[in-house]
């Protein structure tokens, strides 16, 4: 197949960009940067880069649009024709430009969410939690919905789970030209400010391109805990109590802000960053201190200006506003104690009492943070009683406007956040704590492991003493397969204190993990609420629980079709159970970014929750990529938040729990067909003789370990011979690099050919929510397969009997997924996400053409010999390129 012509080239391009329906403004930001970064490679990179980098770009392009195997071929023969050296750049030119199409995209979402925000019918948005609040009234009636919203609880965890490809620095960079981007949206065209903001732009992106793009070393549990409060520093702290104001506006209407907000605080942040120890041994109980101290500075510092800056602007004359005797006596109080200061602030201050309070309240908020004992608040509740004194001197004193503006936001700070910032959780394996109980009920010495895992009870008395019983009282249990495993919780705490010590406040999270260990889930909890410590502690919440699932061992145990049919069951029996007990269940969902680890839209999963699971509260986590997309920037942030909000409030509306219901049992037949059928097909697959090496062989897998994404080993320590103990987080990682996805989908097409009736398959996934969320994340996971280059990996492995059944699978949950979802093509029912795929998948496939020759020259190189870091560079430098282009790892 001939090379095209430069005419030929771009016409192809052109038309290839214009069949996107790309929004003329993004197309726009898409051309500018991507000018921008040619110009770059041409001033920056070596002699001939930019025409090497256009020819493989124009020929993935044309293998894309024609699918021919020549066109195909010819693209892999340009990829495999570079040098090392040349490959090694072109790589990163390719990684360079997702970073800047994934930086214009959500340009383009933070563009089109100020739009609607600009509309009058903004709070008509389906998905807002004022619209939920108005549909869930309209069923329970006002006084009802009223309670549900004000007991709504969003609780997302971050976790350091190694699934961030990019740099800090990177990341840093992008950050900048976002900023830069913005700038330029705002500058008048051809004007002096547009010039400079694309002069700035280029600078950093040559200051991208010069950056080294993979870490140098492993980041440590400080590392990633820094890495999280830059979120919150960025994002969280304002963003949050925007929601808060939006909702409360969108319910109050004209008289929002003038009277005391209906909305309560319904988010709380948790994380496992410093605190998750399973399988990490560089997460120590001394890393989990630091851990909490630095993010009690973060949001202490935060609290301390946003308080100093309100009192600045709070210059209300006592003769305008008098002050009440509370605010009297509360002054006289403060003085007291900082009398030095209070004289000062006085002088400037003269005759505005509620101005001298706020600033009064910012030193006691930096002498906190200075743990000054004299001048500090003791915990946050003393901060909100005098913020409270505050607000209701200026009620009546008649400024209300003051008294539920700005004020109103740091309380709603104070209450989301307290002095802790994040509800730091403590999560350690089942088999450790039972390891460390048998060598302490022997007697004798006691090992390093004995004494690390007593030092964590330890500290978190500590931090329970320091920053209050929030920052630190939740311990997930992995791998829980009794209640003995539960209990040995507590009597682990007791060993760490001692007799006569102060036992720390324990809310003790079974994490059932394995499609055993959900089934085996409610008859576990049933057992363990009659153990006197979990009983004291059901007693002392008003017997509240929280229960953790894992998503991504029972898809690694079963498959995709099988664990999520067997996640809703075990929901299901855990929430009829906690009912009939009177037990407010919470249930903790371990998903994960990817869809072979429940990653997928969160607001229609929750939708599709079974009854009374999710009853006003869901708690997630949130890792690696997923953390940055969906908190990174303010305006994406609050929209995620808002949309999860409303579907956690109609997850419990009695038509939502109906529709579920009814379904389940309706389509009972066919769940129980899609479990046997897909697990088989599963096991067909992963039970094979030679299973694991094979997949090590024909993935990037061992060598994903090598990429310093987090501090956590990618294995709990046992050879490529076995996937038991493989981690979820790799195993997902690896198919996805290899454009096979296959823990995303494994199974549904043999489960649905099992079922075999189209017209009543059509008809569940219109009307059952579970198949409907199972069958669109499927879609999705599939848009970004690639039948051709997964071929090519899988044929690395000479075993043509399972790579024939990976493509045989492939094809057939193709075929059905497209049948059921209609049109003639994957996501042909979403084109906004359809349009993000196709747009990105040449050029995916440039980076996939590259990492292939890489790891074909490892798999074939003498086994005996020295690896050839040139090769090892190129395919960890492709990895890093693939995940940034499919926005997907771990």
């Amino acid at each position: 197949m001939r090379e095209l012509t430069q005419t030929e080239a771009i016409d192809l391009v052109g038309r290839f960009e214009a069949g996107q329906e790309i929004p003329e403004r993004m197309r726009a930001d898409v051309r500018m940067l991507g000018a921008l970064l040619g110009r770059v490679l041409r001033e920056s990179g070596s002699p001939g880069l930019y025409d090497d980098v256009e020819r493989l770009r124009v020929a993935t392009i044309q293998a894309y649009t024609d699918e021919t195997p020549e066109a195909f071929a010819r693209a892999a023969r340009i990829a495999d024709a570079f040098t090392v050296a040349r490959a090694d750049e072109v790589a990163r030119a390719f990684t360079a430009y997702f970073h800047l199409v994934n930086l214009a995209e959500e340009h383009q979402r933070v563009r089109v969410l100020r739009q609607r925000d600009g509309r009058p019918d903004r709070e008509e948005a389906g998905d807002s939690v004022a619209a939920a609040f108005v549909r869930l009234a309209e069923e329970v009636g006002d006084d009802t919905a009223l309670q549900r919203l004000q007991a709504l609880r969003f609780h997302p965890v971050f976790t350091a789970h190694p699934t961030e490809a990019r740099r800090r620095a990177v990341s840093s960079s992008i950050r900048r030209l976002s900023a830069l981007l913005e700038e330029h949206d705002g500058a008048l065209r051809n004007g002096a400010d547009e010039r400079r903001a694309e002069r700035r732009m280029l600078e950093e992106i040559d200051t991208l391109w010069r950056t080294a793009p993979l870490r140098a070393e492993k980041p440590s549990p400080t590392d990633e805990v820094r890495a999280v409060m830059a979120v919150f520093d960025e994002t969280l702290y304002t963003a949050v109590p925007h929601v808060y104001r939006r909702v409360d506006d969108a319910l109050q209407g004209p008289a929002a802000g003038s009277r005391s907000p209906i909305v309560r605080p319904f988010v709380r942040i948790g994380s496992w960053v410093g605190g998750d120890r399973d399988g990490n041994p560089f997460v120590t109980a001394s890393v989990t201190r630091k851990a909490s101290k630095i993010a009690s500075e973060h949001v202490l510092i935060g609290l301390e200006r946003t308080a100093a800056r309100i009192g600045r602007d709070l210059t209300l004359d006592a003769t305008s506003t008098p002050p009440s005797d509370a605010l009297v006596a509360l002054w006289q109080r403060l003085r007291a104690a900082d009398e030095d200061a209070a004289t000062d602030i006085a002088k400037r201050s003269p005759n505005e009492p509620h101005r001298r309070i706020l600033l009064l309240i910012a030193r006691k908020i930096a002498a906190t943070r200075a743990r000054d004992a004299d001048l500090a608040y003791r915990d946050p509740e003393h901060l909100l009683a005098d913020l409270r004194v505050v607000q209701d001197s200026l009620v009546k004193a008649g400024a209300p406007r003051q008294a539920y503006g700005h004020l109103q936001q740091l309380l709603w700070q104070v209450e989301t956040y307290g002095f802790h910032l994040t509800e730091l959780e403590v999560r350690q394996h089942s088999a450790v704590h039972a390891k460390v109980l048998a060598e302490l009920e022997a007697g004798g010495e006691r090992s390093e492991l004995t004494e690390e895992v007593l030092d964590v009870f330890r500290a978190i008395v500590f931090l329970q003493e320091r920053y209050g019983p929030r920052a630190a009282g939740r311990y997930v249990v992995s791998f829980t397969q009794s209640a003995e495993d539960l209990a040995t919780v507590h009597r682990l705490a007791a060993y760490a204190v001692g007799d006569g010590g102060t036992l720390p406040v324990l809310d003790v999270v079974p994490l059932f993990e394995t499609f055993a260990d959900l089934q085996a889930a409610p008859g576990i909890l049933a057992e363990i609420v009659t153990h006197p410590a979990f009983a004291a502690r059901l007693e002392a919440t008003g017997r509240r629980l929280e229960v953790m699932l894992g998503y991504s061992d029972s898809s690694k145990d079963v498959g995709p079709v099988a664990a999520n049919l067997a996640l809703y069951e075990a929901q299901a029996k855990i929430a009829a159970w906690a009912k009939e007990e009177g037990i407010e269940l919470t249930l903790f969902h371990g998903r994960g970014g990817a869809l072979g680890r429940g990653g997928g839209p969160a607001n229609s999963a929750i939708l599709a929750q079974p009854p009374h699971s999710v009853d006003g509260r869901f708690k997630l986590t949130e890792q690696g990529e997923v953390i940055f997309a969906r908190y990174g920037d303010p305006a994406i942030a609050m929209r995620h938040i808002d949309q999860v909000a409303a579907a956690i409030l109609m997850a419990s509306a009695p038509s939502n729990e109906e529709r579920n219901r009814a379904a389940a049992d309706r389509y009972a037949d066919i769940a129980a067909t899609m479990d046997t059928a897909s697990r088989g097909r599963f096991f067909d697959l992963v039970k094979a003789p030679g299973f694991a090496p094979w997949f090590a062989r024909v993935t990037p897998m061992e060598e994903i370990g090598l990429l310093a994404l987090g501090s956590r080993p990618a294995r709990r320590g046992l050879s490529v011979e076995s996937l038991e103990d493989l981690r979820a987080i790799p195993w997902v990682f690896a198919w996805t690099q290899a454009r096979i996805n296959l823990a995303g989908w494994f199974g549904l097409g043999t489960a649905l050919e099992a079922v075999g009736d189209e017209e009543r398959l059509i008809e569940a996934y219109q009307q059952w929510p579970l198949l409907r969320t199972l069958i669109d994340n499927v879609a999705m996971s599939l848009a970004k397969a690639d039948a051709r280059i997964a071929r090519r990996y899988l044929d690395l492995g000479d075993r043509d009997d399972l790579a024939d059944l990976v493509m045989d699978e492939m094809a057939l949950t193709r075929s059905w997924v497209v049948r059921l979802t209609g049109g003639t093509e994957l996501l042909g029912n979403k084109p906004v996400l359809q349009r993000a795929v196709k747009m990105r998948s040449p050029y995916v496939d440039a980076l996939s053409l590259l990492q292939l020759r890489a790891l074909r020259a490892l798999r074939d190189a003498d086994p005996s010999a020295p690896v050839d870091p040139e090769q090892q560079r190129l395919l960890l430098l492709s990895v890093s390129g693939v995940a940034a282009g499919l926005q997907n790892t771990g």
